[in-house]
């Protein structure tokens, strides 16, 4: 089955071709970063603009990078939710039009599950069942995966989610949006013993998170940084701030990720979303994988932030069992993974 998929949630439109038998044969995207950095962050209106502008344009680009035409396309994936509502439904409206017009089925994916499965594209991917990570800028959750659509939430994020944590630091030291990257890239010449970082939560039992503590110790050092050198904070004191913030971050979720393993006795940990592809995080959960004698799986950069191929394999997956949207075009801003119906189970 060879499916176009369709990514619109925020920020970033992506298209996809995918074949449950060929694989992955195009993909596209394009980011809108450079113009919502203007404005320190996602502007819901531009961003659903720039979705229309773009998302017929990158579906020819696709369509040609795999020497395919749409009449070639047997099934289409669009994300349904969670996301801006109106950068939803751009693409939800784009993919169901053209299912009609060609006559073909279409499912709605969830956003989180496609990025639950990224890996799956990898030569290498994890198999079920396996702890789950989905760490990005609007959900921190840990997940026991039994099986596409089963899914168990083990915690999650009380307030900040960690790359919006990353996010809101990056801001009070005077860098761009998004964030995370740059951060990590600050952190390279900084040395994080300059400063006691707290890991929050980790001192109690459970494996939710919280980052909002962090945001505000962050935000007391950052100004006390500034008021020793006469209210300009110092090239090193960021780039120190900068790795301690990090470490701090990526500790914590490698804590309660090994909880996690430990407390369902699972072999696999998957890491997925935009914050997975820090390389720090990579690291130490890779060491801490091998402690606990299991195996760490995560998608190629490229496939950790928002794309049309985890939406394109998430939504192949569903079709070949059987789902199909209905003709009302829905999405949903706010949709708990914990609502999905297991793969080949009925709505």
């Amino acid at each position: 089955m060879l499916v176009l998929g369709i990514e619109t949630s925020c920020d970033e439109t992506g298209v996809a071709l995918y074949d449950n038998e060929q694989g992955l044969l195009g993909d596209a995207l394009y980011s809108q970063v450079k113009m919502h950095a203007e404005y320190g962050g996602v502007v819901p209106e531009l961003a659903s603009r720039d979705h229309v502008r773009k998302l017929v344009p990158l579906i020819r680009e696709v369509c040609n990078q795999a020497g395919k035409t749409l009449s070639d396309v047997e099934a289409i994936a669009y994300t349904a939710g969670p996301g801006l509502i109106g950068a939803l439904m751009v693409g939800a409206s784009t993919g169901r039009a053209l299912a009609l017009a060609l006559n073909i089925p279409a499912v709605g994916v969830h956003h989180m599950e496609g990025h639950l499965l990224a890996p799956m594209l990898e030569e290498n991917p994890p198999s079920f069942p396996f702890v789950a990570l989905l760490v990005s800028g609007g959900h921190t959750q840990l997940v026991r995966v039994d099986g596409i659509g089963e899914y168990q939430l083990l915690g999650e994020s009380l307030d900040d989610a960690a790359g919006e944590a990353f996010d809101k630091a990056a801001k009070m030291m005077g860098l761009d949006y998004p964030g995370g990257p740059l951060i990590a890239k600050l952190a390279e010449k900084g040395y994080s013993s300059a400063y006691t970082f707290p890991r929050p939560m980790t001192d109690r039992p459970g494996l939710d998170f919280s980052f909002s503590g962090l945001k505000t110790f962050t935000l007391n050092t950052v100004e006390a940084a500034r008021k020793a050198n006469n209210g300009e904070l110092a090239e090193q004191d960021a780039a120190n701030i900068a790795a301690a913030f990090e470490d701090a971050v990526v500790e914590t979720l490698a804590i309660k990720c090994r909880r996690a393993l430990q407390h369902t006795g699972m072999k696999h940990l998957v890491i997925a979303g935009g914050v997975s592809a820090n390389k720090k995080l990579r690291i130490r959960l890779d060491e801490i994988a091998k402690k606990e004698r299991s195996t760490l799986f995560y998608a190629r950069p490229a496939f950790c932030t928002d794309n049309g191929a985890m939406i394109a394999y998430a939504g192949c997956q569903r079709l070949m069992a059987g789902e199909r949207a209905s003709l009302t075009i829905t999405a949903q801003p706010r949709w708990p993974m914990e609502q999905l119906n297991a793969l080949g189970e009925k709505s």
